[in-house]
C-alpha cells in the first residue's frame, strides 16, 4: 500500500487574523506550491527526514538561525504531533483501526515561515494520509480542528483554524468562525465559492523574510484575552470586511473586492506594528496601483491587478524590493 497526498499553499484574501477569534474569513488555496506526503507500510512506525529537516550546516551562526526559525525538529515534530491526535482521536471515538504500521516522508516546496501555511499543509496533508492508511473518513468539517489541535496544544504553536480549513475544503472558502459554534461543536460554518467570481489575483513574497508566525500570534492572543477594546473592536471589523468580500463575490460585484483587500491591511496596520519591510511590500503594490494586504502574518502579500500591463509592472517593481511574484493557480 503506496498513500500520496498534498495540501497546497494558502494565502487570506480578506478578514485575517480574526479566524482566531471567533471572526470570519474569506481565503483561497493554490497549487504553484504543495506540501506532500508519502505513507507505506512497513514493520513499525517509521517518520523519515526530508531536506527541510537540516542536519548540517555551514556554521555555528546557521545552526542557531535554523533553530530559531523552525526549532529542533523541522516538520517532523508535524508528522508526530498529527499521528498523536488522529490516533487519539480514533481510540476515543471507538474506532478500531487495522492493525498495521507506516512510515511516512514529507516535502514541501511552499515558502517557508513567510505567511503561506507550509506548517499546516504538512499537518493536513499528514491527516488525509492517516485517514487513507486505516481507511477512516473523519467528519470534513470537524478534521481541520483536529488539525489545529495538533499545532496548539501538542506543539504549542499559536494559530487559528483558517489554514486548517481552506487546505482540507480547497479552493476559494469563506469561514463563520461563531463563538457560540465553535465552543458547542468544535468548527463553524464552511462555504466554498465559486473561484470564477474573482478578480485578478497576484500573490508576491520576500523569501528572506522569513519568521515565526506564533511570536506574531502570541502577541495578539495576549491583547485579546486581556480584552483590549482596540483588539476586540478590530477582530470585528476585520470580520465585516470578509463577510461583505464573501456577499461581493457572490452577487457578482468582484469590483468591490480590491477596497476590502486595501482596508483589510490598513486596519492591521493601525492597530499592529507591521515591520517596515513588510509594509514596503505593501505600498510598492500600491505604487503601481494594486490592492494589497498580508497573505498571512507576514512576509508574503496578496492583492488583485487590472491587467497584464499592470501585473508586469508590479512583477518589476516587487523583484526590485528581492520579492517574487506569481499567478496563483487557484485549487
Amino acid at each position: 500500500m503506496l498513500i500520496t497526498t498534498k495540501s497546497y499553499a494558502r494565502a487570506g484574501l480578506v478578514g485575517n487574523p480574526s479566524d482566531g477569534y471567533f471572526g470570519k474569513t474569506l481565503s483561497f488555496t493554490f497549487s504553484n506550491f504543495s506540501a506532500k506526503v508519502t505513507m507505506y507500510e512497513t514493520p513499525e512506525i517509521g517518520f523519515e527526514v526530508s531536506e527541510v529537516d537540516d542536519a548540517r550546516f555551514d556554521s555555528v551562526d546557521a545552526l542557531l538561525h535554523e533553530i530559531q526559525l523552525f526549532g529542533y525538529y523541522g516538520g517532523i515534530r508535524l508528522l508526530k504531533a498529527m499521528t498523536k491526535v488522529f490516533f487519539i482521536y480514533c481510540r476515543d471515538q471507538g474506532i478500531e483501526l487495522p492493525k498495521r504500521n507506516f512510515t511516512v516522508r514529507y516535502t514541501s516546496d511552499i515558502p517557508r515561515l513567510v505567511g503561506l501555511s507550509g506548517s499546516s499543509a504538512i499537518c493536513t496533508a499528514m491527516l488525509k494520509a492517516l485517514q487513507l492508511f486505516y481507511e477512516v473518513e473523519i467528519p470534513k468539517e470537524f478534521a481541520p480542528t483536529l488539525c489545529l489541535k495538533a499545532e496548539r496544544e501538542e506543539l504549542g504553536i499559536q494559530c487559528g483554524l483558517q489554514d486548517r480549513v481552506v487546505q482540507t475544503y480547497g479552493g476559494l472558502v469563506f469561514m463563520d468562525f461563531d463563538q457560540q459554534l465553535i465552543e458547542s461543536r468544535g468548527y463553524g460554518i464552511y462555504s466554498t465559492l465559486d473561484v470564477s467570481s474573482l478578480p485578478n489575483i497576484y500573490v508576491a513574497f520576500d523569501p528572506k523574510r522569513a519568521e515565526v508566525s506564533g511570536v506574531y500570534h502570541q502577541k495578539l492572543r495576549v491583547l485579546f484575552e486581556e480584552g483590549s477594546p482596540d483588539i476586540m473592536a478590530a477582530m470585528s471589523e476585520f470580520a465585516d470586511l470578509a463577510q461583505q468580500a464573501n456577499d461581493a463575490l457572490k452577487d457578482g460585484h468582484a469590483e468591490k473586492l480590491p477596497a476590502l483587500i486595501d482596508a483589510n491591511f490598513d486596519l492591521r496596520d493601525k492597530i499592529f506594528n507591521v515591520a517596515e519591510a513588510n509594509r514596503n511590500m505593501i505600498m510598492e503594490a500600491r505604487r503601481i496601483g494594486c490592492s494589497a494586504k498580508f497573505a498571512g502574518s507576514g512576509g508574503a502579500i496578496v492583492g488583485t491587478y487590472e491587467n497584464e500591463e499592470q501585473y508586469q509592472r508590479l512583477f518589476m517593481a516587487m523583484s526590485v524590493i528581492g520579492c517574487q511574484t506569481i499567478k496563483p493557480v487557484i485549487v
